[in-house]
Parts: structure tokens; C-alpha cells; sequence
């Protein structure tokens, strides 16, 4: 039987599943979501970078917002795990973010994961994508 492996490329507002068979890293996009809640604001005042009169409150409505786009994308891997579509799981996921995806995951689907990259590529071309996971991997 032939590996299958998804690989996770997300950000709070986006995100991209690549699958790719055997241990090869040929990935080939089979979905992408963005939340529909996301903002367009700076990111800048978004974080409260140094400079900026921008503190998040507490429970904003983008942190609202990013925590159900990781519940839905988490539904997603869950789904996609119970109908065998793979057997390993990779995550190049940006760092607030992939809070959120872990404090979601089943326990069924982590098992699965094989690799988990901090940082956001998400924006990037698959083969620049493909690029970077080949460097860190």
C-alpha cells in the first residue's frame, strides 16, 4: 500500500492541503480554504507590534474568528482521517495558528502527524512550497 501524506500549509486566513504519495515530496493541492471571517487589517495592529497603539483584547473577533477557521479546518483533517484519504500528516502551520489546529486535533489525527514546520508559507507557490519543506525536512 502506497503512503499517502497531506501536508498542511496554513495561516490564521488561509489555508492549503497538498497530498503527495510515498516518501517522495511531489505535492500536488487538493484543497484550500480561507475563513471568511478574516480581516484585511494591517497585520501589524492585528499583532501590537512595537510602535502601535494596538493591544488585542482578550477574546477579539479575530482571535473569535481564527479559532473556529482552526475548528473547521481540524474537522476537515479529521474527516479526511476517517476516510482513509491518508496515513501521515505533515504541518507547516504559522506559530499563533498551529496553537490553535493543535488544541483542536483529535488525538486520533495527532498520531498521525510526522513533521510539524513553525512558520508561514502559506502565501507561496507549491513549488517554492515544496522547496522549503525539502530544506527542513
Amino acid at each position: 500500500m502506497t503512503t499517502i501524506s497531506w501536508v498542511v500549509v496554513a495561516d490564521g486566513n488561509r489555508a492549503r492541503i497538498f497530498e503527495t504519495n510515498g516518501l517522495k515530496l511531489d505535492l500536488r493541492e487538493i484543497e484550500g480554504f480561507t475563513d471568511p471571517q478574516a480581516r484585511t487589517r494591517d497585520p501589524s495592529l492585528r499583532n501590537g507590534e512595537p510602535g502601535q497603539n494596538a493591544m488585542p483584547a482578550q477574546n477579539s473577533p479575530d482571535d473569535t474568528a481564527r479559532d473556529q477557521f482552526a475548528r473547521m479546518l481540524v474537522d476537515y483533517l479529521d474527516k479526511g482521517r476517517l476516510q482513509q484519504r491518508f496515513t501521515r500528516l505533515r504541518l507547516a502551520i504559522e506559530p499563533r495558528f498551529l496553537g490553535l489546529v493543535r488544541r483542536h486535533m483529535t488525538e486520533e489525527t495527532r498520531k498521525l502527524v510526522f513533521d510539524e514546520i513553525s512558520g508561514d508559507i502559506s502565501k507561496m507557490a507549491p513549488k517554492d512550497i515544496q522547496r522549503h519543506l525539502e530544506q527542513h525536512g
